[in-house]
């Protein structure tokens, strides 16, 4: 998601959190700035709603104690100064008891655009890898098909996948398709992939 508004006074994070329960729309908060979130595109949600189900579906088949949450739920970053963002989609499989933020994510995944990419793979990119429980970070071109997925060893290491791809989620043990994030996306890639698919099966 992208930071489209910022308010100039800091506030507390309990300010903050009171304020979101009242707000039409969604914040983020980072080191006591209020950031309003922009809405999202069509291929936007659609790239979003394949993650969550394929990663559900997947977890569930698995009998798995891990949870898959949307963009409705914040992630609280426990820094020198805390922050709150709406990952696109994050895997929490050590849940607190609070009813709207959680601070255990495992995997967090944001779906780029033009408008979100270099926060998403800058400030954002910097505030999860501070996360001591985050084990995978997920950046989804929505525009073009291109998954990369930074992964925590002894340092951040990533790794690009595209058409045709499986990527493995070791912290879960799932693996999804590169072509079942991008079900039913309209872009030049996927087409041009489809069709090659589908000569191949001829």
């Amino acid at each position: 998601m992208s930071i489209a508004d910022k308010k100039n006074n800091t506030v507390s994070p309990e300010e903050y959190l009171n304020g979101e329960l009242d707000s039409e729309i969604k914040h983020e908060y980072i080191d006591g700035i209020v950031y309003a979130m922009a809405g999202a595109s069509k291929k936007h949600n659609q790239v979003s709603r394949n993650v969550l189900y394929s990663l559900e579906n997947k977890l569930r088949q698995k009998k798995s104690l891990c949870e898959t949450f949307s963009s409705d739920m914040k992630v609280k970053i426990n820094n020198v100064n805390q922050s709150f963002f709406y990952p696109d989609v994050m895997v929490i499989c050590d849940k607190n008891d609070d009813d709207y933020y959680q601070e255990s994510p495992i995997i967090i995944v944001e779906v780029l655009s033009k408008a979100t990419r270099k926060n998403d793979s800058s400030t954002k990119m910097l505030h999860y890898f501070n996360c001591p429980t985050l084990e995978e970070y997920v950046l989804v071109e929505q525009d073009f098909c291109l998954v990369q997925v930074f992964s925590r060893k002894q340092q951040w290491q990533s790794k690009h996948y595209f058409p045709g791809d499986e990527i493995t989620f070791k912290s879960v043990n799932v693996t999804l398709s590169v072509e079942d994030i991008y079900y039913q996306i309209d872009n030049e890639d996927m087409t041009d992939y489809l069709q090659q698919k589908h000569k191949k099966l001829k």
